[in-house]
């Protein structure tokens, strides 16, 4: 092997941007071997974030920089999800690598459909993945995922619970431990309880990320998970108006009082697709995720559609990638805000390793 050829490669690698982490690979660690003999290069490849359906064209992409050089290269990549580091007082779960909040300042904005398909997307990319449905008052999973409420989850030991498992994603639900019919009457203290029961008691294996679909508002049960749960990161779902815009702004302050991260800003609703002739408009205004994200500094992840498609298939309790082939823009959609928020925790890790001082001994 020669140090100059290898240095050579280290040289192209660092002018290529990863279009995901928007950093080189030099520079964001994710090069963890570069063997070089004459004009055949290996490369070992280990990406902060899921990327199963994305493999292909970053390796086309770096293949054909070498080639441009006079170099054929042999490209591997695999993602690498790390443990995200647990709020100081507060431990961390043992299956869990990291538990993403996914909350809004009101109700009906979507946001139990968007972490849903927020789930599976993450899924789909290949990492491990169950999502909470911390609805106490409105549970939505039951629904959404075609299991009817009032369901029983299996027991793992005596004092586990099996979640329930679609397409690879794990699920549970205070849905599935009541029944329909029945309201839950239940103050903060023991709504808060019966939360923190099902998160610690549920069997998840294993698992790169947990989604928690947090109740709407910023209510006491929402502070008190915020408090007590290690969670990684939030994402905060909101639409184009002005009153949900206001909303959101208290979610994204409450975060920030109990020092969890905002990962970014998902705007849902965004447009109104016709489905007779394809006509985009904004019947919601537009704006009010910009503002967002210049007043706090958190990026947009995605604008979703209000798109027919996608009530029709949360009422029959379907998802998107069961509709693959008629559904393949709205999973595009998905499969992005997936990755950046996959993305937005592995920068905010990084920089939280860059603010811990060096400690020196004189």
């Amino acid at each position: 092997m020669s140090d100059s050829a290898e240095d050579t490669v280290r040289r192209l690698l660092s002018t290529w941007i990863d279009p995901w982490l928007e950093l080189d690979w030099i520079q964001s660690g994710c090069l963890q071997q570069c063997d070089v003999k004459g004009t055949e290069v290996e490369l070992e490849i280990h990406l902060p974030y899921p990327c199963a359906t994305l493999v292909g064209d970053l390796v086309r992409a770096v293949q054909d920089l070498l080639e441009e050089h006079g170099l054929s290269s042999r490209v591997h990549i695999q993602s690498r999800i790390s443990r995200s580091r647990v709020r100081s007082g507060l431990a961390g779960m043992e299956t869990v690598r990291n538990i993403i909040a996914v909350a809004s300042g009101k109700g009906g904005v979507g946001k139990s459909t968007t972490a849903l398909e927020m789930a599976y997307a993450l899924q789909r990319e290949g990492a491990r993945v169950g999502i909470l449905d911390a609805d106490i008052y409105g549970p939505s999973l039951p629904l959404l995922t075609g299991i009817p409420a009032g369901t029983r989850p299996g027991m793992h030991g005596d004092k586990e619970m099996l979640p329930f498992v679609q397409h690879g994603l794990q699920l549970m639900s205070l849905g599935w431990l009541t029944d329909e019919q029945t309201p839950v009457i239940w103050r903060g203290p023991m709504a808060t309880g019966a939360l923190i029961q099902m998160l610690s008691q549920t069997h998840w294996q294993d698992l790169d990320y947990l989604l928690i679909d947090m109740p709407p508002g910023t209510g006491d049960i929402a502070l008190t998970l915020a408090q007590k749960i290690p969670v990684s990161g939030a994402v905060v779902v909101s639409t184009p108006q002005d009153l949900a815009r206001i909303d959101a702004v208290r979610a994204i302050e409450m975060f920030r009082k109990v020092d969890i991260p905002v990962l970014g800003v998902v705007e849902n609703m965004s447009v109104h697709i016709c489905s007779q002739c394809g006509h985009h408009e904004s019947i919601f205004g537009e704006g009010a995720a910009d503002q967002l994200a210049r007043d706090y500094q958190v990026g947009i992840l995605e604008r979703l559609p209000l798109d027919g498609r996608i009530r029709a298939a949360a009422d029959k309790g379907m998802s998107p990638v069961q509709q693959a082939k008629s559904m393949a823009d709205i999973l595009g959609l998905y499969r992005n805000l997936a990755v950046r928020m996959a993305v937005a925790l592995a920068r905010q890790e990084q920089l939280s390793e860059q603010r811990i001082p060096n400690l020196v001994m004189n």
